[in-house]
């Protein structure tokens, strides 16, 4: 089963480093960033507005576990938001473009 990850990285320069580093570990195939959201939460009973880059990366479920670990690695966040959403259907040539990337 494919999945799509969320992450939340701090700035561009932390994002690039994880993405680059999950692409070339052939833990993902591939890593949008979006840069510029907002994130309104509480941490350490205090209400935070941040500004964050959104990672969206395409992996295989297979994937998940190494997939977590590295992006916890290489995270400054005490606690690193890491959520895998199911892919439910898919273009076959890009599905497959995803499989051939992680081998």
């Amino acid at each position: 089963m494919y999945q799509l990850v969320l992450t939340t990285c701090p700035d561009e320069i932390v994002a690039t480093n994880i993405a680059q580093h999950l692409v070339t570990e052939k833990l993902a195939a591939c890593v949008n960033m979006v840069p510029n959201i907002t994130s309104i939460y509480c941490w350490q009973d205090e209400l935070h507005c941040d500004n964050e880059v959104q990672l969206l990366i395409k992996t295989e479920e297979s994937k998940f576990a190494a997939l977590s670990d590295r992006i916890n690695q290489l995270h400054p966040y005490d606690v690193v938001e890491v959520i895998a959403l199911n892919i439910q259907q898919g273009d076959k040539h890009y599905l497959n473009w995803i499989t051939n990337s992680l081998k």
